[in-house]
């Protein structure tokens, strides 16, 4: 997995978290659903990676 893919995904899976927990203290589920969504995408993208590692 390269450097920048792999901090990319980790990038995500951070700020998904982090929308997702400031937006459910605010009361905005819709926004903490598109928090999720960003972390879940990170975590996605890890697992291409490591699959992609695995093949080389």
């Amino acid at each position: 997995m390269s450097t920048w893919e792999k901090a990319k995904a980790q990038m995500e899976v951070t700020a998904g978290k982090a929308v997702m927990k400031s937006a459910h203290a605010m009361g905005k589920e819709k926004l903490a659903a598109k928090g999720g969504a960003l972390q879940a995408r990170g975590k996605a993208r890890n697992l291409k990676e490591q699959g992609k590692d695995k093949l080389h």
